[in-house]
């Protein structure tokens, strides 16, 4: 009875969110907002539910009130752990 170690590569691009951008004023980085529809669980009504994400973006490229792609990446600095795919 042979025993084999078996690797399982898992490749994750983690998660990709789409937003709104908010702010251009730091260096190399944006902030998005985020926005989802979450039904509340009493009143059985949606709800607007809104979070701001601080996104590497490399040379600045990105305007306020673009809409954005942002994929979540390895952490960049105590806050910033999403990177901006397209925008």
């Amino acid at each position: 009875m042979a025993t084999e170690k078996t690797t399982i590569e898992t490749t994750t691009q983690g998660r990709v969110l789409s937003g709104t951008v908010v702010s251009t004023k730091m260096q190399d980085t944006i902030t998005v907002a985020v926005e989802r529809y979450v039904m509340h669980p009493k009143y059985k009504k949606y709800q607007r539910r809104t979070k701001k994400f601080l996104v590497h973006d490399a040379g600045n490229t990105a305007k306020e009130g673009q809409k954005v792609d942002i994929r979540e990446t390895r952490p960049r600095s105590k806050r910033k752990h999403f990177e901006l795919v397209k925008g």
